[in-house]
């Protein structure tokens, strides 16, 4: 029988995404002067506020309040009328050192030894119903926000739109487990005063329908046919959305880690990303999982797979790695053999994450809005400014678990052409 699925999204406005942004601002800098930095920062915001707080073990100095004002500013927090702005908000710093305690465990004589920043499990999923092997819900949810900030920041088309605002996609799943249709979308987003609510409702209504939705199956042309005249639409559903970001709800670093990953599919271990550095495995083994579940799809040994990893704190190996291919495996192998096959070609030990993912670089500012997966890998030039002005230029990789570079070995691995 058809059934239906649900994922949201929120913008880079929101004020839970602000933290985030601002946490992985402070990362990117301290691994920029200090790749060995050893950070766990978060961010509070609201109503004209910033407050960081956190462990930080590093030989890099660096200005947080001007780090954490210019991420404001370019999220677009620049009128005072926003009761939260970039130039007047006071910013606390919290930030003291590392535990030794916790230290003692990750760093050792050799490096290959590194023990896991925390216990824990984490997830990879990927799913083989869009391109870029992630569940169409989220995606679509994701690109609805992408599409509506590009229009904020025009100021052409649609010249009333503040930071904030979230998106919802709900969509029917054929008796195949394949999505056919949008059943609803839910657009809420900030906006200017009006003269009165219903002008409102009725001109962002029309906006999203006639300017928004036109522009993402223009520049998304795979998935013009999930779109269909019959699609309930619920916009700014309760009314004026004037008061928001921060000012409106104090966010949080780590409030999002469903957003972030992959909108209630697959599963979750529960530890958020942003904030962290690659030590903490709460990220890194996150992100070396979904990197794992998305060769195996794109290797074709499965149309999906959630992939888990456990470890003890300070202890390298993991404590299990667990393979669910959801009875769409192509080879006539059980899960739990799939398991051990996939345990040897991907080292999961801390260490060999980074290495391998090169997670040790300045390269997660990119990743605290719409998603931490399903991005495109790219190669940028990233300049960095010490208090002192000393400047460090590096050309990072972003997004590397996204790369399909092991497709040719699961491909071997399992005997598929």
């Amino acid at each position: 029988m058809p059934y239906l699925f649900t994922s949201e999204s929120v913008s880079e406005g929101h004020p839970d995404k602000v933290a985030d942004q601002i946490s992985d601002a402070l990362i990117d800098n301290f691994l920029a002067f200090d790749p060995q930095s050893k950070v766990a920062c978060e961010t509070l915001v609201t109503t004209g506020q910033v407050i960081l707080a956190g462990e930080v073990k590093s030989k890099a100095y660096l200005d947080v309040q001007d780090i954490a004002r210019k991420v404001v500013s370019k999220i677009g927090y620049t009128k005072s009328e926003y009761m939260f702005e970039a130039n007047s908000c006071g910013v606390l710093s919290a930030i003291h050192e590392q535990s030794s305690d916790i230290n003692q465990g990750v760093d050792r004589k050799k490096k290959e030894d590194q023990g896991a920043g925390d216990q824990g499990m984490m997830f990879g999923y990927a799913t083989n119903e869009t391109a870029n092997y992630m569940p169409l819900a989220l995606d679509l949810a994701h690109t609805l926000l992408i599409e509506l900030a590009a229009l904020r920041r025009e100021n052409k088309k649609i010249t009333y739109l503040r930071p904030d605002s979230k998106s919802q996609v709900t969509l029917e799943y054929d008796d195949n487990n394949k999505p056919v249709r949008i059943e609803a979308i839910v657009i809420s987003t900030q906006h200017d005063d009006f003269d009165s609510e219903a002008k409102m409702q009725a001109k962002i209504t029309n906006d999203v329908k006639e300017i928004l939705i036109p522009r993402v199956i223009k520049k998304y042309p795979q998935y013009k046919h999930f779109f269909n005249n019959k699609i309930k639409y619920h916009i700014n559903p309760t009314g004026n959305f004037v008061i928001g970001g921060p000012h409106g709800d104090t966010g949080l670093t780590g409030r999002k880690i469903i957003v972030d990953t992959y909108g209630g599919k697959g599963a979750h271990g529960g530890g958020a990303f942003s904030g962290k550095d690659p030590s903490k495995v709460d990220r890194s083994a996150a992100y070396a999982t979904r990197h794992i579940a998305k060769n195996l799809v794109a290797a074709g040994l499965c149309d999906e797979v959630l992939v888990q990893v456990s470890y003890a704190i300070g202890v390298a190996q993991p404590t299990s790695i667990n393979v669910n291919t959801y009875g769409t495996a192509k080879v006539s192998l059980t899960d739990g053999a799939i398991s051990k096959i996939v345990e040897g070609l991907f080292d999961m030990r801390p260490y060999f994450i980074e290495q391998r993912l090169k997670l040790r670089n300045p390269i997660y500012s990119e990743t605290a809005a719409y998603g931490h997966m399903g991005k495109e890998p790219q190669v940028v030039e990233k300049v960095f400014v010490a208090p002192d002005g000393k400047k460090v230029s590096k050309k990072v990789e972003l997004f590397t678990w996204e790369k399909l570079d092991y497709v040719t070995k699961v491909k071997k691995a399992f005997g598929l052409k």
